[in-house]
């Protein structure tokens, strides 16, 4: 399979280019102070995962409340000053260091496409914070059902075909089992799985999967996906 055999490369954004798991951890560790220095990573994302299934709204609104959730689960401050801090630090999640130049790069190619479940307010500091490198974007206020819903894939695909893009012409390229490269590849779709946590134990911030789907292309980041896009179009 040849990257040349697609014109399209649409991207999950939280987990694969935008480093969530790191903003996690690094807001529960500052409004937590001193009850949270002990904690391990997997101490964090338990009551962090459960409290973004209990309030599974729009990012941008929620997030306050999933830090209130977890926190008073974990034994740590839940005040307003806590869960506003944690709420201020979300918007500053950082991407991955390879992420803006790699986006750059697969831009001069590609047809680039943001997929994600944040809502627009959410995934308007993701884009500036990559560097904006994409030509389109869909978020979850657009498809109004949540990844892994097949209908956000449907909502997308249609919004495409407005441009002459068919389904062949895409390449979906994440880094969550559980939310992309599963239900992508379950509809047909070509997938590339960028695998952050490679090498790690467990899956982190994002829920685990029923079963590990296997891609058709696996890298452990987009500048690695980069870089082979680069060396089969001899640059």
């Amino acid at each position: 399979m040849s990257f040349a055999d697609f014109k399209v490369m649409t991207f999950d954004i939280v987990g694969t280019c935008i480093d969530f798991e790191k903003g996690v951890l690094d807001g529960f560790r500052a409004m937590g102070g001193a009850a949270a220095q002990n904690l391990s990573d997997e101490d964090i994302f338990a009551p962090y995962l459960a409290g973004r299934a209990k309030f599974p709204g729009r990012s941008s609104v929620v997030m306050r409340d999933v830090y209130i959730y977890a926190a008073k689960e974990l034994g740590l401050p839940h005040d307003d000053a806590a869960a506003n801090g944690f709420m201020w630090r979300f918007f500053q999640y950082p991407a991955f260091p390879d992420s803006a130049d790699a986006l750059r790069r697969l831009r001069r190619r590609f047809r680039l496409v943001a997929m994600t479940n944040f809502d627009r307010v959410a995934y308007s500091a993701c884009a500036n914070t990559l560097g904006l490198p994409f030509h389109d974007s869909v978020t979850v206020d657009d498809a109004q059902y949540p990844k892994p819903d097949p209908r956000f894939f449907s909502y997308n695909l249609g919004r495409q075909s407005a441009f002459g893009y068919r389904q062949e012409d895409i390449l979906h390229v994440a880094q969550s089992q559980y939310h992309d490269i599963g239900v992508a590849r379950e509809l047909g779709y070509k997938v590339c799985w960028i695998e952050r946590r490679k090498g790690m134990k467990g899956f982190g911030g994002t829920p685990e999967p029923k079963s590990v789907t296997k891609p058709d292309f696996h890298f452990a980041s987009l500048g690695e996906l980069a870089d082979a896009v680069d060396r089969e179009f001899g640059r």
